[in-house]
């Protein structure tokens, strides 16, 4: 499921509100309605003008798809993509954890141990050798 996305990062074209509304099949009025319950956060002109981007025209046609096909209400829609929003952002941040630990494993030269009862991560190293003086 397609759901928003972080907007300032996405530098493809943007629709105005009408190209953007026919795009995704629906009322200019039903884009402005979405955008102030927050369903939707089309980026600004300077003067204020609402621009769509494809990830926007595929968000309000998956609101679309949700009302219309599932039966789902807008508060149970805008719940539905704060929760998908959520759940990118933590994927992101279990890569980045990973890589990190990765990393640190590589670096130390030890190994990564899963401790099954606490679900910890437990980086080994081998104690080295002391010369005899």
């Amino acid at each position: 499921m397609m759901m928003a996305g972080n907007y300032e990062t996405d530098s493809a074209a943007t629709f105005m509100i009408s190209v953007a509304a026919e795009l995704a099949g629906m009322h200019a009025q039903t884009l402005r309605t979405y955008d102030r319950l927050g369903l939707v956060t089309p980026q600004r002109t300077s003067g204020g003008g609402r621009r769509y981007s494809s990830r926007d025209v595929e968000l309000l046609r998956e609101i679309q798809r949700l009302s219309q096909e599932e039966g789902v209400n807008l508060a149970g829609i805008k719940r539905i993509i704060d929760l998908s929003n959520q759940v990118d952002a933590l994927q992101r941040r279990v890569r980045e954890l990973q890589a990190d630990l990765d990393n640190a494993g590589a670096r130390r030269g030890g190994e990564l141990v899963p401790v099954p009862r606490t679900s910890a991560l437990v980086v080994w190293q081998p104690r080295r050798k002391r010369n005899a003086d």
